[in-house]
């Protein structure tokens, strides 16, 4: 296994490859190239090399040379990369040991539009014997980039379900920490993307929500990322600038990264998630994993229908969907589901939440990811 999105690092995808590893663990002995620190996670039996997070040139250069003496030195029935970012070093070890080779595809490994990225990575990704996704839109991207259809498996990531009888207590820790009260809360969760569109919604669609509830707090969770394949410095000040423009300064609240508590805490808190993923070039929401933590703390969704959201919001069950860039309707369905919140059959949404989120439980990730690279360990049996 090879793939630079492991812990230490945190984030959805990091989650994802952790729980990958752990799923390959339970048939096989695992030979890891991963991110300074990733050790941390490895079974006594394992091997793990690391690569130091300097630079993304000297990762890739690095990790491509370790991924082939270790494969050289372990001879892999399979060799599996975290996406596609690693997808050249999967490939050569694979090939170098006669090993077919799978890889995890999220959205954003098929649509980079670096040059370089198309010339080398991309090649490598149509190269692999099995492409695993994580929704039908990344399917559909993957099959526009030259991927054979029937190297592809669709393979949704997983979610832990929390403990539901700790909502109560968990609501007013959190909103006691920070001093909201009982104000209707919005909240927004993940990594500071331009693509999560929060600084247009707060200019066209957060305004208007306050107008109709004047105490509506948006608090928004997560940092910009400094190892992603496409990122930009710049948008926690974009974000700062748009909150002054709408005047928006006592109704936003930027916490930066929490602890897997908090942010626990906070799901249980919130009144409604919000997701107002934008549709870039060269940039895409493969699926949109905090919309089904959100779900699993009986917490609803309001999103824009962009990339592979559709896949992690069940409309009218998990929360609702709104074409994209349709503030007006965003902002309705924002102000309807906070009205449900505050009504007496909030429990049935909570309920109807959860029901969806449980289609996403790890142990489902596990059994259908094994099962997406089975065909693999079948041809790795046959002779030559």
């Amino acid at each position: 296994m090879v793939s630079r999105n492991l812990p230490p690092l945190t984030g959805g995808m990091e989650r994802l490859n952790h729980h990958a590893y752990q799923a390959l663990g339970k048939r096989f002995k695992v030979a890891l190239c991963g991110p300074a620190g990733a050790n941390s996670i490895v079974r006594e039996e394992d091997t793990c090399r690391e690569v130091g997070l300097s630079s993304l040139s000297r990762f890739l250069v690095t990790c491509q040379w370790k991924t082939f003496r270790l494969a050289r030195r372990f001879r892999p029935a399979i060799v599996y990369s975290g996406s596609g970012l690693t997808a050249p070093a999967a490939l050569l070890a694979g090939r170098s040991t006669r090993a077919p080779v799978a890889c995890f595809l999220h959205g954003l490994d098929i649509v980079a539009d670096h040059p370089a990225y198309r010339l080398v990575f991309l090649p490598a990704i149509r190269r692999c014997d099995r492409l695993i996704v994580n929704s039908r839109h990344t399917a559909g991207l993957a099959i526009a980039a030259g991927v054979p259809e029937e190297r592809i498996v669709v393979v949704h990531p997983g979610v832990d379900l929390p403990n539901f009888s700790l909502r109560e207590g968990a609501r007013a820790r959190f909103r006691d920490q920070f001093g909201f009260g009982s104000r209707p809360f919005l909240l927004a969760a993940g990594r500071l993307t331009e693509r999560k569109g929060l600084a247009p919604f707060i200019r066209h669609a957060l305004p208007e929500v306050v107008r109709h509830l004047p105490e509506t707090l948006l608090v928004i969770i997560g940092e910009e990322p400094s190892h992603g394949l496409k990122h930009r410095q710049g948008i926690i000040t974009e974000i700062q600038t748009a909150i002054r423009e709408a005047k928006m300064q006592s109704h936003v609240v930027l916490l930066g990264a929490v602890d897997d508590e908090q942010l626990s805490d906070a799901y249980f808190s919130a009144d409604v998630h919000v997701f107002p993923v934008l549709e870039r070039p060269g940039d895409v929401e493969g699926f949109g994993m905090v919309a089904i933590e959100a779900a699993a703390h009986g917490l609803p969704t309001v999103a824009f229908k962009a990339g592979g959201v559709g896949d992690a919001v069940a409309h009218g069950q998990s929360g609702w969907l709104v074409e994209p860039g349709q503030y007006d309707e965003l902002t309705h369905n924002i102000l309807n589901a906070l009205d449900r919140a505050n009504s007496h059959t909030e429990q049935s949404h909570v309920r109807d939440a959860r029901a969806h989120a449980e289609r996403f439980c790890w142990n489902t990730f596990d059994s259908r990811f094994l099962d997406a690279i089975e065909p693999l360990l079948q041809r790795s049996a046959c002779p030559s």
